[in-house]
């Protein structure tokens, strides 16, 4: 690599090479006051954090530090539903890392151990720095160039700053400053990256003569490059000196405001979204968080309510856009985008708690005041999970807009319908209000005794839920699920009158305190019960079951119906008397799907039935509400505005040659029956509980009614 003739010592750069004293001073003034205000800016953004509450994020930190740097290095985040968007990022990522690196390095040889008379910063260490240095620039402007592209060009809807809860003309209804920050920071890391190869061909050029810079022009490819383009527009070794001192001065100051603005602009992402990832829940929305025994009020009134967790994640969101793509009540005209509400919060925050004071009379975040978050905007949600899911920095948007409904509760605003079920709730421990010795009725048609677990031992609990319980459509897909049990047998037994609403959407409304009484009577319920394990049919009761009712003290081993009918299948206890064969497609339910990973088994049973399965665009974890979660199937629709079972079917529908529907979860059954209908597909195709298609397979359906 070094020319014999040349010592390994002498190949290097000088920092300052023609500086004069009075120059070298004033760069570092310029450095220092950067530094000062990036250091104000962290500061500020720090004391701002403190006040928000104190939590146990920061547990198990090696683990967290892991995992942040398993994602970071493998960009798993943003490569997910946009891969070129994610390659982009990946390149501006690690080319910025790079370069901060490099730069960091120069400072400790330059600065630190220079004085000392030691160096590293030479011979072939210098000539790889450089090669890498110059290579990660070329990435670092590559990606920078295709996303400015990306917004300019192309102009993808997510990155459309409108909001869905606010009208034009509303004082804080434009958004267009952000579009100017985002092709503030675009242009300005671009700019950073040209000028720096600028000044390396400019010193190429003025150093032609040079032999121990010339002879090694080629560990910087770009940079030489661009001194043999500047050559070849006539320019002079002497031009290019002149050149070269200017871009000096004009890069080095881009480059120190770049890092004095850094805490006070979208750059701070540099670090808010990582301390996001290092403290993301990995059941962020699946397990909420109970409330603090000594807490005065319920959930988030004021901006201070906020945890430090929650505060940050305000300001480690980037604007993708992902999250306002996959929300459904956004795609169903609702005034509702998880991106928009999180940057209302962090307007609100930036404005009420970060300066020195705080008006405690302007923290109530509630309100249609100025970045206040309206009432109709939380009642939106569907706690589907789709925003949390797709978040590259693992922003909690779902247990922020619960623990606002919380505060609603609190105060008793809620939409009356609501209000009513949740009574009902109370009153007889189930949604429709039935008499609680009414929730077993279903099984009298059967030609079978279904055991009570309350007074002899079973294998299987089967925790029932409300809508398998009472809904009469439902309930003969619970008959049928109950004969296939019977048929494989299975020794199961229910709850009966013991059994009361499993909580999970009453809590994702934000009632906890009866949410709280339903896990206690539930959990006093399966505990006098003798048996091995849970099922259910239900997704929202297997969720609360398994991942929330363990706070309270009950653990249990609990199954999905899907799950529990593979393991029959593969132990040949299901013999099937004929192959189904209907082109079907799937619905994952939310708390089935994205919530509990229980993508697999639904599919296996479809697969074993014969079925032709045609998935939909989006499917898995990428599925989409039904429109029933978070407490909505309580709730009226807006009139006018698309359901969003009603956009899934419309997406079912361009399934060419479709013949059902099928689904795996009572709420989805009745809102896509009801959508099947309103969106105009009835007679075109039906929608089906997958029990219903086992029970055909199985001639029990046809065994029922000979019994009958």
């Amino acid at each position: 690599m070094i020319n014999p003739a040349h010592e390994s010592t002498d190949v290097t750069r000088e920092l300052f090479q023609n500086f004069s004293t009075g120059g070298i001073v004033l760069f570092y003034i310029f450095g220092f006051l950067a530094l000062g205000v990036f250091a104000w800016g962290c500061y500020l953004q720090i004391r701002k954090y403190r006040r928000g509450v104190a939590d146990g994020s920061w547990a198990d930190l090696a683990r967290r530090t892991r995992d942040l740097v398993v994602t970071m290095l493998s960009h798993r985040t943003l490569r997910r539903r946009d891969a070129a968007a994610g390659r982009a990022h990946a390149a501006i990522f690690f080319g910025f890392a790079l370069l901060f690196i490099g730069t960091s390095l120069i400072f400790i040889d330059y600065d630190i151990l220079g004085p000392l008379g030691l160096s590293f910063w030479h011979g072939e260490f210098y000539l790889l720095f450089q090669l890498t240095l110059d290579l990660a620039g070329l990435a670092l402007i590559v990606g920078l160039v295709y996303m400015m592209v990306r917004r300019g060009w192309i102009k993808p809807p997510k990155l459309d700053y409108r909001r869905p809860d606010r009208e034009p003309g509303e004082p804080d209804a434009d958004r267009s400053r952000y579009r100017i920050e985002d092709w503030a920071f675009l242009w300005a890391l671009v700019i950073i990256g040209i000028t720096g190869f600028l000044l390396n061909g400019s010193r190429k050029l003025w150093l032609i003569d040079d032999p121990l810079v010339w002879d090694y022009r080629w560990w910087t490819p770009v940079g030489t490059s661009i001194a043999y383009m500047l050559s070849g527009l006539g320019l002079s070794s002497e031009g290019a000196g002149v050149l070269r001192t200017a871009t000096w001065w004009f890069h080095g100051v881009l480059a120190l405001a770049f890092i004095a603005v850094i805490p006070f602009t979208k750059v701070k992402h540099i670090f808010t979204a990582g301390g996001s990832l290092m403290l993301r829940d990995p059941l962020a929305a699946q397990r909420l968080p109970k409330l603090p025994e000594d807490g005065e009020d319920a959930g988030y009134g004021k901006i201070t309510d906020f945890s430090r967790k929650h505060l940050l994640h305000l300001d480690a969101c980037t604007k993708c856009g992902r999250c306002h793509e996959a929300c459904p009540a956004n795609a169903s005209g609702l005034p509702l985008s998880p991106r928009d509400l999180i940057l209302t919060l962090r307007e609100f925050a930036h404005e009420q708690i970060e300066g020195r004071t705080v008006d405690a009379d302007g923290l109530v975040v509630h309100g249609d005041g100025v970045n206040q978050v309206r009432a109709e905007t939380l009642w939106s949600c569907r706690t589907c999970m789709a925003c949390v899911e797709i978040c590259p920095v693992a922003i909690e948007h779902v247990p922020i807009i619960v623990q606002m409904r919380r505060w609603l509760v609190e105060q008793g605003e809620m939409d009356p319908m609501l209000q009513g079920t949740l009574q009902k709730i109370q009153k007889r421990g189930n949604s429709f209000g039935e008499a609680k010795r009414k929730r077993g009725k279903w099984a009298d048609e059967l030609d079978f005794p279904v055991k009570d677990a309350r007074k002899e031992p079973v294998d299987f609990l089967w925790f029932v839920g409300d809508y398998a319980s009472f809904d009469p459509r439902n309930q003969s897909v619970t008959r049928d699920f109950a004969r296939i049990l019977e048929h494989a047998g299975v020794d199961f037994g229910i709850l009966y009158d013991a059994e009361q609403n499993a909580g999970n959407d009453v809590r994702r409304v934000g009632e906890e305190g009866l949410y709280e009484l339903l896990a206690e009577n539930n959990i006093a319920s399966l505990d006098g019960a003798e048996f091995e394990r849970v099922v259910t049919t239900d997704p929202h009761s297997l969720n609360t079951i398994r991942n929330e009712y363990p706070q309270f003290g009950g653990q249990y081993q609990i199954y999905h119906y899907t799950s529990l009918l593979k393991q029959l299948i593969e132990q040949g206890r299901l013999q099937f008397s004929k192959q189904l064969g209907y082109r079907v497609t799937y619905h994952d339910p939310c708390h089935l799907g994205r919530f509990n990973r229980g993508f697999d088994a639904p599919r296996f049973v479809m697969q074993a039935l014969g079925l032709d399965l045609v998935e939909m665009e989006r499917s898995g974890e990428n599925s989409f509400c039904c429109g029933a979660g978070g407490g909505r199937i309580w709730m009226a629709d807006p009139p006018g505005k698309e359901k969003p079972a009603e956009n899934r079917m419309h997406e079912a529908a361009r399934i060419e040659g479709l013949e059902v529907f099928v689904v795996a979860c009572p709420k989805d059954l009745t809102m896509f029956e009801d959508a099947l209908k309103t969106a105009g597909y009835e007679g075109q195709f039906v929608v089906k509980e997958l029990n219903e298609l086992v029970a055909e397979a199985l001639a029990l359906d046809k065994q029922a009614t000979e019994a009958a």
